[in-house]
């Protein structure tokens, strides 16, 4: 599955993604950080990438409709979380994708 990591999240999530097989890219590395919600989200539909993200905003369906995207993760964890942590919260999901993904 392919995935798109907003500039909220770090190079921690952006491993545990990619350990589980995922292809995913980054806010920062396409320089989009500081862009609009509404961008963000329509980058990620014309990507076909599932956006992962802290920001509550994301939740929002009827600002981000669901059936137009390719999801939207909203992660949410204690401020700082551990590696071990990040690892525990997302295996379920990032997992989960691998056999949506076939």
């Amino acid at each position: 599955m392919r995935f798109k990591l907003d500039a909220n999240l770090g190079t921690r999530t952006q491993e545990l993604i990619r350990a589980a097989g995922h292809e995913v890219q980054t806010v920062r590395s396409e320089e989009l950080q500081g862009c609009s919600d509404q961008h963000l989200y329509e980058v990620c539909c014309s990507e076909e990438r599932c956006l992962v993200t802290l920001d509550l905003d994301f939740s929002d369906v009827l600002r981000f409709p669901q059936a137009d995207a390719h999801g939207i993760v909203v992660i949410r964890v204690p401020r700082n979380p551990s590696l071990a942590l990040l690892v525990k919260s997302g295996r379920p999901v990032f997992a989960d994708a691998n056999s949506v993904a076939r």
